[in-house]
């Protein structure tokens, strides 16, 4: 008898997990976490590799095939190499995708190659060394950005995400648009969301629509390209260009009818939706010595609850989020 798909009451089939191997990172981008006072979880707190790969196995079988590795920053947990190699070779997972801030070696790009990990999105908000420090409170420009095209040169698809706001990095918007000129890389802005780790959040004042108008304004005849009935972004490209670019609206929530994620956080938290509280802890129901079976129906039954959109997401919290993006699992 073949197991149960990860369909929702919408109608929706969750194919693509976004798994999360830590809380921590070494950067302190703004929009993300506090410069301080952040409470990471205690190592026995976390998901094991072990419990990382049996769960991501369960996902598997309800018919997960694609899974992004997310954090924190993932390359800063001990022992990530070895349990994306064995990861790799799950079955029925057809691909594997890693979101880093860039802060990567030559000998983990060589390691990710060797895995066949071909994917990688960085986080850059700024193209500016200086405007780069503000925003992650880190003097690593010149690191991250030379392995953006160390990556680039190695074969790695790439895509660059921006967080775009007011009185950061809107001066940023044309150049990474410009960057795509010779560079066969993927440019994503996104709006401003509320997983600040902190106690406010004003509505992004750079929706999708002025990212686009601004960009629009002066690259006339844009190219909208095809996209994936799931994906998030609204892609197009300057005609010549050897890049694209996509617009995120990541606060606006528009995608939301034929978004097939869902997320699991280094602590275990299960979400169905980025902007709603944990449907359940698989951490501790697998400590507990919960069956497959019965990980299986406590999955199922997050996704039968799961909400129409993400604002009845973030309404069923009561009160808005404001979680640290870290915590969440990006």
């Amino acid at each position: 008898m073949s197991q149960p798909l990860l369909i929702d009451k919408y109608g929706r089939q969750l194919t693509y997990l976004r798994l999360s191997v830590t809380d921590r990172c070494n950067f302190r981008c703004y929009y993300c976490m506090p410069e301080e006072g952040m409470n990471f979880a205690a190592r026995q707190e976390l998901l094991s590799f072990e419990e990382l790969y049996q769960l991501s196995a369960l996902f598997c079988s309800l018919g997960v095939n694609k899974i992004r590795i997310t954090g924190g920053e993932p390359f800063v947990r001990a022992g990530i190499m070895p349990f994306l190699r064995k990861l790799s070779q799950l079955p029925g997972l057809e691909e594997i995708t890693v979101t880093s801030n860039g802060s990567l070696n030559a000998k983990q790009i060589k390691t990710l190659q060797e895995i066949g990990i071909r994917k990688i999105n960085i986080s850059l908000d700024s193209l500016d060394r200086d405007r780069f420090f503000k925003i992650t409170r880190r003097d690593s420009f010149e690191a991250v950005y030379a392995s953006i095209f160390q990556l680039l040169e190695s074969g790695f698809e790439v895509k660059l995400n921006c967080v775009v706001a007011e009185n950061k990095n809107v001066q940023d918007i044309l150049p990474f648009v410009e960057l795509t000129k010779h560079y066969s890389l993927a440019v994503r802005f996104l709006e401003e969301m509320p997983f600040n780790g902190g106690d406010t959040f004003q509505p992004p004042q750079w929706s999708h629509r002025e990212i686009y108008q601004h960009i629009a304004n002066h690259y006339p005849g844009l190219q909208k390209l095809e996209s994936e009935p799931s994906s998030t972004s609204v892609n197009y490209r300057v005609s010549g260009y050897a890049g694209s670019f996509g617009i995120i609206p990541s606060f606006s929530r528009t995608f939301c009818g034929t978004c097939n994620r869902i997320r699991l956080g280094a602590t275990g938290e299960l979400r169905t939706c980025l902007y709603g509280p944990p449907a359940t802890n698989l951490r501790d129901l697998l400590r507990a010595g919960h069956s497959q079976e019965q990980l299986t129906n406590e999955i199922l039954e997050a996704v039968s609850h799961r909400e129409q959109d993400g604002f009845a997401a973030e309404a069923s919290h009561g009160q808005a989020v404001h979680a640290s993006m870290s915590v969440l699992g990006g």
